[in-house]
């Protein structure tokens, strides 16, 4: 019996050493393989896409070394212009206000006074129309006039991204350009995102796009750097005093973004792209082909900064028109989780870590001086306005064959000029209609990714959970109002992309909504222009 034994533990042990474990070994190598091709497709996808922009940085890198001898055109206000010499050359720098950005190596944390005066904003600085006959590829526009303040105090913060990071040519193209208004008057926040692609002058160069100018003029040795020749740019162009700035890169904003421990974030337009580089695909995005492509479904989503990275760089089956507004929701997300946890309070302790992400000419004070405005902000009162392309924009292709919108500057003008004019209580009162919203689907979900799109356009809308029953084809909208004039029925239609045979009037006076709204499984809010449909998973 004993010999049995024996044999029947030798072959077992056999089986183990020469057949399981190298079965299991040749799983895992090829496991390991996958995963290897994987991350080795998504390299080769993002360096692609790179690639493809490599004629853009090119020439970017050319018209920065072609440096001239002529005589930067000085400004209206100017009561000295020093020479700074740069790069073997003479430039006349325009004398702006002198930069807080803490230079590498500066260690020194903070404090505030609080005997200490808020500082003056900078004020505005005009630049000259270029010299008659400046070569260009295009006409170059005259100077626009500033906007009208209308008396408010207005602080205006630039808030720019760049992705040097990925391209690893040391050149900060800023591809992401939002102007946050500040009221400080009505207590109102207004966002405006600026596509990269915009085909402006550059005061003091040529006309190029817009995300340019910040390379230029650090190139240069402008006053300021390249904030200095970025914010002589829009007050050139748009008319638009920016005051401050604060830039970050792809780490930075992901360490923002996880600082606040993450975002939650309600996507009422479905996105279909690669894995980015730097980024990860947001948990509960669907793989949908061979190529790698993902699908993030419409629903609501918390989200760490890399997944918010992904979500926010994304223009797989979009455009910089459309990720210009997810940006800016990523803005107010952040917004709101610090402001729902009450880290707005610790601002003076969490300055010191945050910096080491930002740069900016913003102080401690200046941040201070904001926080009672972000703790009690209504999001009702938080603006955001986008250009719409081939409305605001014209596409248009340069002699070197670059694909870029030039400014339709009558229907900007009036876009911008609401961009400074915060809603009157009256307006508050009069468009902001009640709004039930209620889930006619299985999505999890779906109403408060309906209630908070509409609630971040102006509307009292209300998340209820589930409807009645879950098996609405199509979304409603019932009208309780019985208005006529002044209802924002059509306003609701449009954003929810409700048809016209499933809009439903009912005029009641005990009304405790004004509208009610049943998601359907057709939902979908992908009214920006330049958004593709998205693929369906198993095609």
């Amino acid at each position: 019996m004993s010999v049995r034994k024996t044999s029947r533990g030798r072959r077992v042990t056999g089986f183990l050493a020469f057949r399981l474990v190298p079965l299991l070994l040749l799983v895992g190598i090829v496991y390991f393989g996958y995963q290897v091709a994987q991350q080795g497709i998504r390299y080769l996808n993002e360096q692609s896409s790179a690639a493809a922009r490599a004629p853009l940085y090119a020439q970017t890198a050319t018209a920065l070394a072609l440096v001239t001898d002529e005589v930067t055109p000085e400004a209206t206000e100017s009561a000295s212009v020093p020479v700074v010499r740069h790069a073997k050359r003479s430039v006349e720098i325009l004398q702006d206000f002198a930069t807080n950005t803490p230079q590498p190596g500066d260690q020194v944390v903070p404090t505030l006074d609080p005997n200490q005066p808020t500082r003056a904003l900078p004020t505005p600085f005009f630049y000259q129309a270029p010299q008659e006959g400046a070569a260009a590829p295009t006409a170059i526009p005259t100077p626009v006039e500033p906007l009208n303040r209308q008396d408010y105090d207005l602080m205006n913060i630039l808030l720019l991204g760049n992705d040097n990071e990925i391209t690893g040519d040391q050149i900060a193209r800023t591809d992401t350009m939002i102007v946050v208004s500040i009221n400080r008057t009505t207590g109102t926040v207004s966002m405006l995102t600026l596509p990269r692609d915009l085909y402006v002058y550059i005061p003091g160069w040529t006309m190029q796009r817009l995300n340019n100018a910040y390379v230029r003029g650090e190139a240069v040795g402008w006053t300021d750097g390249g904030f200095g020749l970025m914010r002589q740019t829009l007050m050139y162009n748009f008319g638009i005093n920016v005051h401050y700035y604060a830039m970050v890169d792809l780490t930075g904003f992901k360490a923002i973004v996880d600082a606040v421990g993450g975002i939650d974030l309600a996507v009422d337009c479905a996105i279909q792209d690669l894995p980015l580089m730097e980024s990860e695909v947001p948990e509960g995005a669907v793989r949908i082909n061979e190529d790698g492509e993902y699908v993030l479904p419409v629903g609501y989503y918390h989200m760490e900064g890399a997944e918010a990275l992904w979500y926010a760089r994304s223009r797989g089956n979009s455009s910089d028109f459309d990720r210009g507004p997810r940006q800016m929701q990523v803005l107010r997300a952040a917004w709101r989780a610090a402001r729902n946890q009450g880290l707005l309070s610790q601002v003076p302790e969490l300055w010191s870590q945050g910096i080491q992400y930002v740069q900016t000419n913003l102080t401690l004070p200046d941040i201070l001086g904001l926080v009672p405005l972000a703790a009690s902000l209504d999001p009702a009162n938080i603006d955001s306005y986008a250009l719409i392309r081939t409305y605001h924009t014209t596409p248009w292709t340069t002699p070197s064959s670059e694909n870029v919108q030039l400014p339709n500057y009558d229907p900007l003008r009036q876009l911008l000029q609401n961009f400074y004019t915060p809603p009157t209580s009256s307006q508050i009162a009069l468009e902001a209609p009640t709004v039930a919203v209620y889930n006619g689907t299985t999505n999890p979900d779906w109403d408060r990714v309906a209630a908070e799109s509409l609630g971040w356009e102006g509307f009292n809308a209300v998340a209820m959970g589930a409807a009645p029953t879950t098996d609405f084809a199509s979304t409603t909208l019932t009208d309780y109002t019985g208005r006529s004039k002044g209802s924002s029925l059509e306003q609701l239609a449009r954003m929810l992309n409700v048809q016209f045979e499933n809009l439903l009037l009912d005029p009641r006076s005990d009304r405790q909504y004004d509208f009610e709204v049943v998601v359907g499984a057709d939902y979908t809010s992908c009214s920006r222009s330049g958004v593709l449909p998205v693929e369906s998973a198993g095609n």
